[in-house]
């Protein structure tokens, strides 16, 4: 392979997995085809959504000023090949990468997204801590899973969720395919989580948590689902705040709620790096 090649990295955070495309100068033209062929698992690398990794003064795309201290942007974009604001796994694997490419300096950085400038900090045991800012839980909805119905509330993490608190056991939910939602009420599509009731207290308890992601599918974690998670167990135990072990199918984090804001605690890891053919990747655009 020549030195035409496109640069990647694969990662994951609790198994949400994502490619990154360093692109420090915004040189790359990300398509929508070229992100569903990347994300595919047959055709391309597979993942849950790409990340391209792109210095915030020349990548960042919202017409608004963006977020102060904050050198690198975020560039997210679900399986599908749509755009995405936010994605709380995401951020800790692309601070990762920062962190293990020299691209950065030191335990603390924030990170440009859509949904704002997110400052992550290394904990010592390994971990990334990512503040992920204001939440707020929305008005009642409903999701239908193969003829059955749940109750759920809206919450809104920089992108929108509906966090569905039930005792059903979730190994036996079908997610293969989209839970039905009120449009009206998410015109832009949304998250769906189906969550345990909190289980050992809301201050040292915990919940599992299965996620259909908008744009994507079901996948084993969804960082700001287990925000959206946590808010709905907590209130539906009685409580406004608190701090909660999220299981997922692809580990476990450690969300806080406090202040009507969030952060998450959990693992990211860096598993290959190489490079995509240039022809390939001249054909999908």
């Amino acid at each position: 392979m020549g030195a035409a090649g496109i640069g990647f990295v694969k990662g994951h955070g609790t198994e949400n997995d994502f490619v990154l495309l360093p692109d420090p100068d915004g040189v790359l033209e990300l398509t929508p085809a070229r992100v569903r062929a990347l994300c595919d698992r047959r055709r391309g690398l597979g993942a849950d959504g790409v990340l391209r990794v792109v210095r915030t003064a020349v990548g960042w795309d919202l017409g608004t000023p963006p977020p102060a201290g904050a050198e690198w942007f975020m560039d997210y974009r679900n399986a599908d090949g749509s755009v995405a604001e936010m994605c709380g796994n995401g951020v800790r694997v692309f601070a990762r990468y920062l962190a293990e490419t020299g691209a950065v300096a030191g335990p603390e950085l924030t990170v440009a997204t859509r949904g704002g400038g997110k400052p992550v900090r290394f904990e010592a045991d390994g971990r990334l801590r990512v503040s992920m800012g204001a939440y707020r839980l929305g008005g009642d909805g409903t999701a239908t899973v193969a003829g059955q119905r749940f109750g759920g509330v809206a919450v809104d993490v920089g992108n929108p969720h509906l966090a569905c608190v039930t005792d059903v056991a979730l190994d036996r939910l079908d997610l293969r395919e989209a839970p039905g939602y009120d449009t009206a009420q998410f015109p832009d599509g949304v998250n769906v989580e189906f969550v345990t009731p909190v289980h050992g207290g809301a201050d040292d308890g915990e919940v599992r948590m299965r996620v259909h992601e908008r744009g994507v599918g079901e996948t084993r974690s969804c960082g700001t689902g287990t925000v959206a998670a946590t808010a709905a167990a907590l209130r539906h135990a009685g409580a406004d705040e608190g701090a909660l072990t999220v299981r997922v199918p692809g580990g476990q984090v450690r969300v806080e709620l406090s202040g009507g804001a969030a952060t998450l605690t959990g693992p990211a890891v860096l598993v290959a790096s190489g490079e995509l053919d240039a022809d390939w990747w001249a054909a999908l655009g």
